[in-house]
């Protein structure tokens, strides 16, 4: 589970480091029809190089705060790897 803080209407999606306890993402696109939601997930597995799909908001569908699943599926890497991977992503873009 991943929770980020969104900001949508921004000038620029980056990652902006941390709000809180989440990590807070600055998003283009409005918050109307669920375009910052899509753009999120679009945004979010493009950093972490990651498929679409494996991204899942599980609450926060309207709120600034969400949680978010990531799901990994790769036979040639476990879990753990995957992880530790997304995990230094996160924490290089953060700097």
């Amino acid at each position: 589970m991943l929770t980020v803080f969104v900001q949508p209407r921004s000038s620029k999606n980056m990652i902006a480091g941390l709000h809180h306890h989440a990590l807070k993402i600055r998003l283009t696109s409005p918050p109307v029809d669920g375009a910052a939601n899509k753009m999120c997930i679009q945004y979010l597995a493009k950093c972490l190089r990651v498929p679409k799909s494996s991204i899942e908001i599980v609450s926060g569908h309207k709120s600034r705060t969400k949680r978010l699943l990531l799901r990994y599926q790769n036979e040639k890497k476990s879990a753990g790897t995957e992880s530790a991977r997304i995990r230094s992503l996160l924490s290089s873009l953060k700097d």
